[in-house]
């Protein structure tokens, strides 16, 4: 059976480097990057700068993961807002 972590070549500041990463990971990460209008390259770097200790590969799991959970909390927010503004338009209806 395959593995489902796939080790990718990336050059970080010059320098090629690897991460293990699995593919939902991956495509969130080039999700991410584009978004920002970055290269990849570019943003791995600024993880790579930014982490605190632990490897590369999971400090962009945690990076991704982060990422996702603010955006789903904005989304909750969104939501949440819109069905205040929908129950106060209903009220001045009744």
């Amino acid at each position: 059976m395959k593995s489902p972590v796939v080790k990718r070549s990336i050059v970080i500041a010059g320098h090629k480097t690897s991460v293990s990463l699995e593919e939902a990971f991956w495509s969130g990460l080039k999700h991410i990057a584009v978004n920002r209008r970055m290269s990849l390259s570019d943003l791995v770097g600024s993880i790579d700068a930014e982490r605190q200790h632990g490897n590369l590969s999971s400090a962009i799991r945690l990076f991704v993961l982060e990422h996702y959970q603010t955006q789903s909390n904005v989304d909750d927010d969104e939501a949440d807002e819109h069905e205040i503004l929908s129950a106060r338009a209903a009220a001045s209806i009744l």
